[in-house]
């Protein structure tokens, strides 16, 4: 985690009066999550301020009830149940008005729905990680997503890593465990094919090591 540290902070020194907005994508299941909160962690103690926050595309999930409405509620975690334009508008919004301060949505897994406004993005944080499958995307609106962000990295994990996690998700969030395999084979593992479609976009690719965490090579790029 020091090499990642360091990295973003080199990264900030080439840019002293900018936000380093970088973001995390990878398949359901890769570790995104886990890898963005150790990194606001480590950075926030590296800075010895809380300058580092994490902005997740989760937070954009449409409510259930739109996707009652829309027939979607069963393809939750798809492109199209997800406000992608309003993603795309607050992190324009994040990057063009830094000193500003920004109410960001995060999601709720108890509840299975966002939360409005939950997160707090302060003028004095300059290290924005942002987190979510399809970052890559190259139709509209997500194709947007890459102007805002200065890199973007792709999490390299195979599959007999992700789906353990998967089901293992879905059983905690209620379903029986043939629910979850059949969410997983469903949705995610198709959410999946597409993420990884979208690989060669990334600004550098992070392979998983032996020990399980990932490894920063600054020689390798996509």
């Amino acid at each position: 985690m020091r090499d990642f540290v360091q990295y973003i902070a080199s990264q900030m020194d080439l840019q002293p009066k900018k936000r380093f907005m970088f973001g995390i994508v990878g398949a359901p299941g890769s570790g995104k999550s886990t890898l963005a909160s150790h990194l606001v962690i480590e950075l926030n103690a590296y800075f010895e301020e809380p300058t580092a926050v994490i902005v997740p595309m989760d937070g954009f999930h449409l409510p259930n009830a739109i996707l009652d409405r829309r027939n979607l509620r069963h393809l939750k975690g798809v492109p199209e149940t997800f406000d992608a334009q309003g993603f795309v508008t607050l992190l324009a919004k994040l990057r063009q008005s830094p000193l500003t301060e920004t109410r960001c949505p995060s999601f709720d897994r108890s509840l299975d729905e966002p939360s409005p406004e939950s997160i707090v993005v302060k003028a004095h944080q300059k290290v924005i990680v942002v987190e979510g499958n399809y970052l890559l995307l190259q139709h509209e609106p997500w194709k947007q997503i890459g102007a805002c962000l200065d890199e973007i990295w792709f999490l390299d994990v195979p599959s007999d890593v992700i789906m353990p996690r998967l089901i293992h998700r879905h059983v905690l969030g209620g379903r029986s465990e043939e629910g979850a395999l059949e969410k997983v084979e469903g949705t995610d593992l198709p959410n999946a094919k597409l993420i990884e479609a979208s690989r060669s976009h990334a600004t550098r690719v992070l392979k998983l090591g032996d020990d399980g965490s990932f490894i920063l090579d600054l020689s390798s790029t996509v």
